[in-house]
């Protein structure tokens, strides 16, 4: 087979555009690189192998690369990821997807045999996956792979979430929260991260409350931050914090839409939820992306959440890339 050309790369990308355009609009333009979205940040990257699946005519149908990513200590990301991920980049084009994804991933696992320590219980292969692209769907679950997380997007002015119900009778009130609130925004923030670890295979880890305090001073500390507190006579029950288009550049390229916003994270006290008060913060955050010109707000659910689900799709978001694992790594097929 002759070697392949910039040309054929070309043909390929250009392939993998259309098909994308057609399984959904929202999603970008395809590169050959990791997305920058898809990584969690203190990233640490090597390896770079790449795999390429070509027809007996010796036409490209599908390339992929490989990543490894070791988390630093006290990143907030480690919250909901092993702290040692081999990832894939894959681009499928043909009308026999699965096929062309299936050959990738069967590359991907023989490399994968011969990499040391994928066997450690805090390791995980990983591959984003666009979430209405189901032709892959079979081929990820033969090779051991599970749909751990979403990255759900939510376009302003799009479908308006479910009537939010009015709090003030029932003694519940929202306000913008500030540097000085740090302490009920990281403890509320905890309680939906210990919720999500139970549903993610990662448990808390000994520096996670630091870490999100660390994140939450960052975020409260700017000239209004994207940043609200629901309280109960004076008492926090809920928060919702989010970045701004500034701060959101990380995962921005995972959606065609522009700007881009990122819902961090948001929780309401047990006791409290079912109501209204969750939907009441989000739709805070809502009016102030349209006021700013944010086209498009993307965040991070579990998709094993029996809470998650449901919540974000009343409030409009729908799924746009799903994160499928095998943990360990060593567990490929």
């Amino acid at each position: 087979m002759p070697p392949l050309t910039a040309e054929d790369i070309e043909t390929l990308t250009a392939e993998v555009a259309s098909r994308w355009r057609a399984i959904d609009p929202l999603l970008p333009m395809p590169s050959g690189t990791v997305p920058s979205g898809t990584l969690p940040s203190g990233m640490e990257l090597s390896c770079g192998a790449e795999f390429l699946v070509t027809d007996l005519r010796g036409r490209l149908l599908a390339d992929g690369s490989c990543e490894h990513w070791h988390g630093a200590a006290g990143s907030l990301d480690l919250a909901w990821s092993a702290a040692h991920q081999f990832r894939l980049t894959a681009r499928v084009a043909g009308s026999d997807a699965g096929s062309s994804l299936d050959q990738l991933l069967a590359m991907w696992r023989d490399h994968l045999s011969a990499v040391p320590d994928t066997d450690s219980p805090d390791t995980a292969a990983v591959i984003t996956w666009p979430s209405r692209d189901t032709f892959g769907v079979q081929a990820l679950l033969q090779h051991g792979f599970a749909p751990l997380l979403v990255i759900a997007a939510r376009l302003t002015g799009g479908r308006p979430a479910e009537r939010t119900p009015d709090l003030s009778d029932q003694g519940i009130q929202l306000r913008r929260a500030g540097l000085a609130d740090i302490d009920a925004v990281a403890s509320l923030g905890m309680q939906a991260i210990r919720f999500d670890a139970q549903v993610c295979g990662v448990a808390e880890r000994p520096d996670t409350a630091a870490a999100l305090q660390r994140e939450c001073a960052a975020l409260l500390s700017g000239h209004e931050p994207w940043a609200w507190l629901a309280e109960h006579d004076g008492t926090p029950v809920g928060m919702l914090i989010a970045e701004p288009p500034t701060a959101a550049a990380w995962i921005a390229p995972l959606a065609a839409a522009a700007p881009a916003a990122y819902l961090l994270l948001a929780g309401v006290q047990r006791g409290d939820r079912g109501r209204g008060v969750g939907a009441a913060l989000v739709a805070r955050l809502h009016d102030e992306v349209a006021a700013a010109g944010v086209q498009v707000t993307l965040l991070h659910y579990a998709q094993v959440n029996p809470l998650s689900v449901p919540f974000w799709s009343q409030q409009g978001y729908r799924p746009l890339w799903t994160v499928w694992e095998a943990r360990p790594a060593s567990i490929v097929r």
